[in-house]
């Protein structure tokens, strides 16, 4: 994707993704009976509704005879009340059976359709962080959502109304053979050769399904993605790129659906061609048999029925068969998602941990987030606990990335990490993830209250709790200004509150829970002094007594650290508390004196530009009054 020469392919694939024709995985039949298996009781209830409503649907052709040759042909008169009674009543039969029928297998459709969205999202939200790196939300959105619905087919009215159709199928057919077994012959044979073509046409429209699925996907990740960076969009005045975007999305969307109507519709027309092939073989085959005498009159119209009876369900089955591809083709790409690994499921193999001092020693660790290309190089240092650590460099130093290690979203490829003495890969990620607490540049909110947002480490967390902390962050400050209080709606991301009333609410819910491990990652970058004020004032409370990590490009505010590392090309390269690193006059030195000067000359010339001249070392200067 270039955004610079607007040259964005919607064509890409989701990484693992697989191409739109490959070969079903037997894997899914087996989830498919699962499935069936696990709503047995409702389907087989639907099963039992299905016979009585295709029973009742047989009396009134088989009528037909009665009312020709006995009634109309031969004046048995006394049979007409009769004849109208058993009509009516397989009416009423089969409307009732075909009511309880759509009402059981609709709630057992909709509740395998809640149950495995519920299901997948359990499953996505504990797959590795690594994982949602390269994955769009709009994609797995689309999973959990619109892969799930096609589900109705399988264990709803499409699953059923399959077997009922074959039933009918038989039963009519039955019929058929003992009323006229030449022409039943030739209708059948016809039939076969229908089916064949049924075969052949799924087979190429099956992919096509899938691929519906992926584009649907693809488009529903991009447009979620524009509308939630709505303001960068409109910042930069990239709406008409944005439709472009969607545009070429849609359309291949639509030539993919068109497509597949094109094949839906053929399958139609040849059934037109196979039904009226069957009746010109009826009025030909069949006169000629009324002529001779070997069928009545009444013999031919039950025939008639009976052809249809016959012929509309193997029919419906195509149609049946289209919708069944499709929720095979939704449950091949759920199952894609429950093969991979969760979290979960490795940390079945490690050891638990109730208590967590927050000793961290990082020895000769290495990672890259691809082989060939490694981030850290043999990180070597210890992080006592109640420590603070701070991290320094320059951008894409690696700061981050050993973060990330810290917070375990992803593992050394080399060396080891250890937390109170324990490896960090042999303890389980839920038990030691407990302990931890993160405030970050861009703090996420949740579009609720500010109190729910505030308790979200400790959901049920009381009011006065609440409050409490909320001080300590100098979240009150702000809250008492809204007329609802903590109950204020913050919007989508937090947008009603400002970048500082953000963070401040951040830190509130970081203090709430309580961490032994605390990380701050340039939580004061960007924001005016007041704010800045205010949030260092709530993390020299959040840090104290606790592990703590911080990356900060203003030095200023890192002085009190018990040890900052200096960082560059992934390696360590200076170490020590400030006023080590400012003796050593290394890089430490250079940063914090390009630093200082830079600030100083803003806040005497606010108006100049001002571009940093080399000059000597000089003592530093003191230490200023918001430092950690």
């Amino acid at each position: 994707m270039r955004i610079g020469s607007v040259q964005v392919s919607m064509r890409g694939a989701p990484v693992g993704a697989p191409a739109a024709g490959r070969t079903r995985n037997p894997g899914v039949w087996r989830e498919a009976r699962a499935l069936v298996w696990t709503h047995r009781k409702r389907l087989s209830v639907g099963l039992v509704l299905m016979v009585i409503d295709r029973l009742a649907g047989l009396v009134l052709p088989a009528t037909s005879k009665f009312l020709i040759d006995n009634v109309v042909g031969r004046h048995q008169w006394q049979l007409l009340p009769v004849l109208a009674l058993a009509a009516g009543a397989a009416t009423v039969v089969d409307a009732s059976a075909s009511f309880a029928l759509s009402q059981v297998l609709g709630v057992a459709a909709q509740k395998a359709i809640t149950d495995v969205r519920k299901q997948i999202e359990a499953h996505v939200l504990r797959l590795p962080a690594r994982y949602f790196d390269t994955t769009k939300t709009g994609v797995l959105i689309s999973r959990i959502m619109t892969d799930a619905e096609g589900l109705r087919n399988l264990v709803g009215t499409g699953l059923v109304q399959l077997f009922g159709g074959l039933m009918t199928a038989l039963m009519a057919l039955c019929v058929l053979f003992y009323l006229n077994w030449r022409l039943t012959a030739i209708t059948v044979t016809i039939l076969v050769t229908f089916g064949g073509g049924m075969a052949m046409a799924f087979k190429r429209l099956r992919p096509l399904f899938r691929e519906r699925r992926e584009i649907n996907a693809e488009v529903t990740g991009r447009l979620s993605e524009a509308l939630s960076g709505i303001r960068v969009v409109k910042a930069y005045t990239a709406e008409k790129r944005e439709e472009l975007i969607f545009a070429k999305g849609a359309h291949r969307l639509f030539r993919n659906v068109a497509q597949s109507l094109t094949g839906v519709s053929a399958i139609t027309a040849f059934s037109t061609v196979v039904l009226g092939a069957i009746g010109v073989v009826m009025i030909t085959v069949g006169g000629r048999a009324i002529q001779h005498g070997t069928m009545t009159l009444g013999d031919f119209i039950m025939y008639l029925f009976f052809t249809g009876l016959m012929a509309a369900p193997v029919i419906q089955i195509a149609s049946i068969s289209t919708q069944i591809s499709e929720a095979f083709a939704g449950l091949d790409r759920i199952r894609e998602i429950r093969q991979m690994a969760t979290e979960d499921e490795e940390d079945r193999l490690r050891e638990p941990i109730d208590e967590v001092k927050g000793a961290i020693v990082f020895d000769r660790v290495g990672f890259g987030y691809k082989p060939d290309a490694p981030v850290l190089h043999e990180i070597s240092f210890r992080a006592p606990a109640g420590s603070t650590t701070a991290l320094v460099g320059s951008s894409g130093a690696g700061k981050s990335t050993l973060i990330s290690l810290v917070m375990t979203f992803n593992h050394p490829q080399s060396g080891l990490i250890t937390i109170d003495g324990r490896d960090l890969s042999s303890v389980r990620l839920r038990d030691y993830r407990a302990h931890l607490g993160v405030v970050l540049q861009e703090n996420f909110l949740f579009d609720g209250t500010i109190a729910e947002n505030i308790a979200y480490a400790r959901p049920h967390a009381t009011r006065e709790e609440i409050q409490a902390v909320s001080r300590i962050a100098h979240c009150d400050v702000f809250v008492e200004r809204f007329k609802d209080g903590y109950d204020t709606v913050v919007g989508e991301r937090g947008v009603r509150l400002s970048g500082g009333e953000r963070q401040r609410v951040a830190i509130a819910r970081a203090i709430l829970a309580d961490p032994r491990i605390l990380i701050l990652d340039e939580a004061t970058s960007n924001l005016d002094s007041e704010s800045e004020a205010l949030i260092q004032d709530g993390l020299r409370s959040l840090r104290r007594g606790r592990t703590t990590f911080v990356i900060a490009h203003r030095l200023s505010t890192i002085q009190s650290a018990d040890q900052i590392l200096v960082m560059e090309g992934g390696r360590i390269v200076e170490r020590g508390t400030h006023e080590e690193l400012l003796a050593a006059a290394g890089r430490y030195r250079e940063l914090y004196d390009k630093q200082y000067r830079f600030e100083r000359n803003r806040f005497i010339n606010p108006g100049e530009d001002f571009t940093p001249e080399p000059e000597p070392v000089a003592s530093a200067p003191t230490r200023p009054n918001n430092a950690l």
